[in-house]
């Protein structure tokens, strides 16, 4: 790109695929649109697909803004197996029964987790301790006291049940980790759970409607893809700024 020439600002939606890291996508953005300064906003790991929203020139001043909103996710949880991560990737730690389970307990299993309550970040995240995040302490094995954190969750369905898959959608805060949801409504069931499948749907006002997928932001035009940022002014409306 001519250094002379403007750098493009705004957001682009991307709907990560699964197996890639978030900084995966944010490399390819950058070697596909020639911009350095560009970043993301909210983590989703190799095993989630979904909203991923990238933050472009300009659009990088409200990172931190667009990350505070509430987000939606669809995701499933699988009974009977607790495992070090709190999900599918990681290694089974325990194994129960589910074969008492109802579907009447699992209801009242996520009618619990409802408004504002208290969670423990898993091991597996990028919150510091002394300067470290967790999940490189998890990765030597090391587990440390955390401390829990308020979130609050404004909204859920129950779409399955087939035991020991349990489907659902949950709205939440900023903060919120599908997976120790799914593994603390498996210790309330008292067999253990997993989350199994994991897709970001929303954030804020963003969906994935206008997302493009990651062979898309490989392969597109940069022309393309500069046509398919959210403005900053439009985002501005959108947030009823």
């Amino acid at each position: 790109m001519d250094q002379n020439e403007q750098i493009p600002s705004g957001v682009l939606l991307v709907d990560k695929a699964q197996d890639m890291t978030s900084h995966d996508v944010v490399a390819i953005a950058r070697r596909s649109l020639g911009i350095k300064k560009i970043g993301h906003c909210g983590t989703l790991d190799p095993m989630a697909t979904g909203l991923l929203m990238l933050v472009i020139g300009k659009a990088t001043k409200i990172q931190d803004l667009l990350m505070s909103e509430d987000k939606e996710y669809v995701g499933s949880l699988t009974l009977g197996a607790t495992t070090n991560t709190q999900d599918a990737k990681g290694e089974i730690v325990e194994e129960r029964p589910y074969d008492e389970v109802s579907e009447e307990g699992v209801r009242e299993a996520f009618a619990k987790y409802t408004g504002h309550f208290e969670q423990i970040p898993p091991m597996v995240s990028a919150i510091k301790k002394d300067g470290v995040p967790l999940y490189k302490l998890a990765r030597k094995g090391q587990e440390v006291v955390r401390e829990p954190r308020p979130i609050y969750v404004t909204g859920y369905e129950i779409s399955r049940i087939e035991l020991p898959e349990v489907d659902f959608v949950v709205q939440c805060s900023k903060g919120f980790y599908v997976r120790t949801y799914a593994h603390d409504i498996g210790a309330d069931l008292g067999c253990g759970a997993h989350l199994s499948a994991l897709r970001r749907t929303r954030s804020g006002k963003f969906t994935l409607e206008r997302a493009i997928t990651v062979d898309q932001l490989k392969n597109e035009d940069r022309a393309d893809l500069v046509n398919s940022f959210i403005s900053l002014a439009e985002i501005s409306l959108m947030r009823g700024a």
